[in-house]
């Protein structure tokens, strides 16, 4: 697997296609662990050497389980390093600028270090914060003591907005952005990856399937379950509704995936597809698509093996279809 540098961190390495871990943890309805282990193990088999997951990802169960398997690696003698493990913090409490503090920090990664078991986090991403959290001197500060005590090796943002990414890349330190950019999420491209690739700021590009709709396995009459938040955040009941679907309706998503089908080369399918075409954007250093087993790992990792970079009428092909049908709907709000 094609291999890029992950940001302003140390020269780490990384695969293009990674695994998000949070299906291993909760809201994509039950992954049992023998499950979730398995879709792991598949990853690592597929060329896969980058995971992210999250603090409150079943509340710690995607990182305990992530613990396992480094603890299986350290026992069958795998190089160490060799694999990156990032996490996020911030969500565990009220979103509100006063706990984003050096103590909550430092309890934060405690129990994240606990949780998977390692002295060093690779990477810490402050896990969607809100605005201020931007502007703030002493959040960065913060982060950077963690990175000088070894608490940390690199720390980064996920964000849900184009100008929180711009915010976060002017902060020096900052070593990655990990931002919601798919088929169905295109203004990243308009500044915020040229900025990042100018500033030497990885991104990580995540819902890269946009909560599955871009697998094409999905129709109108489809039932997600009642602990799915496909089910239970369609409008932002739960968090960000851009996080469900990418913030696309339903509807329109099916049928800007049907525009979208033919396009997929002949052997391939249209998560492939989708996946081969963010690593197409200059810039992305890595893109995480979740999987709940081990059949969908192994055909997300083949996206940066088995496919070619697509060509410049294809590209422009996928444009034209969020110009009509998506654009309207969300461009603007994120």
């Amino acid at each position: 697997m094609e291999k890029r540098t992950l940001g302003r961190t140390t020269g780490r390495q990384v695969g293009v296609i990674g695994l998000g871990a949070w299906q291993l943890g909760a809201d994509w309805g039950q992954v049992d662990e023998a499950d979730a282990l398995g879709t792991l193990h598949a990853a690592l088999e597929s060329g896969v050497d980058f995971i992210d997951t999250a603090d409150v990802y079943g509340d710690g169960r995607s990182e305990q389980i992530i613990a396992k398997l480094l603890r299986e690696r350290d026992a069958a003698g795998d190089e160490p390093g060799s694999l990156t493990v990032a996490t996020k913090m911030g969500r565990r409490m009220a979103q509100e600028p006063a706990n984003y503090s050096a103590a909550n920090f430092r309890a934060w990664t405690d129990r994240s270090r606990r949780n998977l078991g390692v002295d060093t986090l690779d990477l810490v991403q402050l896990h969607c914060p809100p605005d201020p959290v931007y502007a703030s001197d002493e959040v960065f500060d913060a982060l950077d003591a963690l990175v000088e005590d070894g608490t940390i090796a690199a720390y980064g943002v996920s964000v849900e907005t184009c100008e929180q990414a711009l915010s976060a890349i002017r902060r020096p330190h900052l070593a990655s952005v990990q931002i919601i950019l798919n088929a169905f999420r295109l203004k990243p491209l308009d500044r915020v990856l040229p900025t990042a690739r100018e500033a030497g700021v990885g991104i990580i590009a995540r819902v890269p399937l946009a909560s599955g709709l871009l697998s094409g396995r999905y129709t109108a009459e489809t039932v997600f379950g009642a602990d799915d938040h496909r089910n239970y955040n369609r409008r932002g009941e739960a968090f960000d509704v851009g996080e469900t679907f990418s913030g696309v309706d339903y509807a329109t998503g099916l049928e800007a995936v049907e525009r979208l089908r033919p396009l997929v080369p002949a052997g391939a399918t249209l998560a492939q597809f989708a996946l081969r075409w963010i690593v197409d954007q200059p810039g992305v250093s890595v893109v995480i698509p979740g999987a709940r087993n081990a059949e969908q790992a192994h055909a997300n990792a083949a996206a940066a093996v088995a496919l070619s970079p697509l060509d410049q009428a294809t590209h422009k092909a996928v444009q034209d279809v969020y110009d009509e049908l998506i654009r309207p709907q969300i461009h603007d709000r994120w």
